[in-house]
């Protein structure tokens, strides 16, 4: 066994036997009796058994020194640098490319299976905010669409046994001059603005393209179409860990694993306040782990996806088997989300012990599609939960963007919530299906909702449980 995975092994033991307190983030007025941890019967039994099914990365005892390479670590461009370092990890068959501490500007790094990216603290890798960089296109999937496109800044595809792992800083180099103004109008830069170079047209055209079936290989959107790459994205890819580093200022999605089986984030902060900056947004993906992680984003935090429409269902792979554990949620338009490309379905998502607030998290728990989308989404867990505050506690909307125009009624059923305790809503429930296909099998339990300015809709669910809940003060009964 390397140092790597003997180090993130006895990790794992420890994790699973202890959970860390995140006090900072816990309002006095949340104090209640919490069930003791790791009982794992009932549903949550499968959760041990996933953990059980994900594989760590085997990094062979190698190591590459950056220095030893070319690199200053003194802000010069380091690409030629980062280069050789996978190159010669791809002659020997791996090993672990080691970036001391010092400042590194880079273009695109392009990991090789059996290869762990290692920051030591100190060290920061800044990618060089020009796209002609990001060129040749490769295989790469953009809200849900396959395509050609930028290169993520990180970028594996079709490999095995991939990491990265350390106390640095990876900084994707996206501001309000800098990648994030190719959204065009948005909130997140005060002069951003519809007209001149925008991603609006190639968006467009991209949709029409998955529509209308063109072949993947034939869907080139790199130069002249402005669609910003993430910072970290992993395709087709097994055995994946990203653990410890900070990664901030992404021009889009942070980390963006895709069709990967067996993926750990662990002990990850993101910090990306642009437009679309979504924390980690694992989409089609099998047997994941996020744990110990901090999201603090300009988007969703944890977003759960599987592919856009017509795109989605031909590709077909749902996001199984996630367990989400003892992470910190503060800023973003939701803390954990399903969708909103979610065509290929979702389930068996298990989300515990973790902690949202901010006065600028939207939404605690939140479920998005509508009848393009659809999607199979069922058997979502969610127990010990503590919001601080929030706008909108459990979301559940099919009236998400295009809403009732479209063939596809999403197929949406047993989504059990326990032990939830919120301080400070502004609404309790936004809960909306459709009436000729309702959600099925929704339980609240053993939940406390504190303040809530008002309770907000549920509207067209069958199957409502709700056992022991409070909202300021008084039983919930639904009506």
């Amino acid at each position: 066994m390397t140092g790597l995975n003997r180090r993130v092994f006895l990790r794992s033991l420890m994790a699973a036997a202890v959970v860390p307190a995140i006090p900072q983030l816990i309002p006095q007025t949340l104090a209640m009796s919490r069930p003791p941890r790791a009982q794992y019967n009932g549903p949550w039994s499968a959760v041990p058994e996933i953990l059980s099914s994900i594989k760590l990365p085997v990094i062979p005892a190698r190591d590459f020194n950056l220095k030893s390479l070319g690199a200053q670590g003194e802000g010069e461009d380091a690409s030629a640098a980062f280069a050789r370092a996978v190159d010669e990890c791809r002659t020997a068959g791996g090993g672990r490319i080691v970036v001391p501490a010092g400042k590194y500007r880079t273009g695109p790094i392009h990991l090789v299976s059996n290869t762990e990216l290692h920051l030591q603290e100190g060290a920061e890798i800044h990618f060089i905010p020009e796209p002609d960089r990001y060129l040749p296109e490769v295989k790469t999937r953009w809200e849900g669409l396959e395509m050609m496109g930028y290169s993520p800044l990180i970028y594996a595809h079709k490999c095995d046994n991939i990491a990265i792992t350390g106390k640095g800083l990876i900084d994707g180099g996206a501001n309000c001059d800098t990648w994030w103004p190719w959204k065009g109008k948005n909130g997140k830069c005060s002069q951003s603005s519809n007209d001149g170079v925008t991603q609006h047209q190639a968006r467009a055209a991209l949709m029409d393209d998955a529509e209308s079936g063109v072949a993947v290989a034939d869907r080139h959107y790199g130069e002249g179409a402005y669609l910003r790459p993430p910072l970290v994205q992993f395709y087709e890819c097994n055995n994946v860990l990203i653990e410890g580093v900070t990664l901030e200022n992404s021009p889009f999605w942070v980390i963006h694993p895709v069709l990967c089986e067996s993926l750990t984030v662990r002990g990850v902060t993101t910090r990306s306040h642009g437009p679309n900056s979504d924390g980690c947004d694992p989409e089609s993906c099998r047997n994941v782990l996020i744990e110990d992680c901090l999201f603090d984003n300009g988007d969703d935090c944890i977003a759960i996806k599987s592919g856009r429409n017509a795109d989605g269902r031909r590709v077909n792979v749902p996001t199984e088997n996630v367990v989400v554990r003892n992470c910190q949620m503060r800023d973003g338009h939701g803390g954990l989300v399903l969708g909103s490309e979610i065509s290929g379905g979702v389930r068996n998502v298990f989300l515990e012990d973790c902690v949202m607030s901010s006065p600028n998290l939207e939404r605690g728990l939140r479920i998005k599609t509508n009848a393009m989308r659809g999607g199979n989404i069922h058997d979502i867990y969610v127990r010990n939960l503590t919001i601080g505050q929030v706008k909108d506690v459990i979301v559940i909307n099919f009236f998400y963007e295009e809403g009732d125009q479209g063939d596809f009624d999403p197929n949406v059923y047993n989504i059990q919530v326990e032990n939830l305790v919120c301080d400070q809503a502004e609404r309790a429930f936004h809960i909306r299906g459709f009436a000729r296909a309702p959600i099925r099998g929704l339980q609240i339990s053993n939940s406390r909702i504190q303040r809530a300015e008002s309770l907000g809709v549920i509207e067209e669910v069958t199957g409502l449980t709700v056992d022991d809940v409070q909202i300021n003060g008084e039983t919930f009964r639904p009506s």
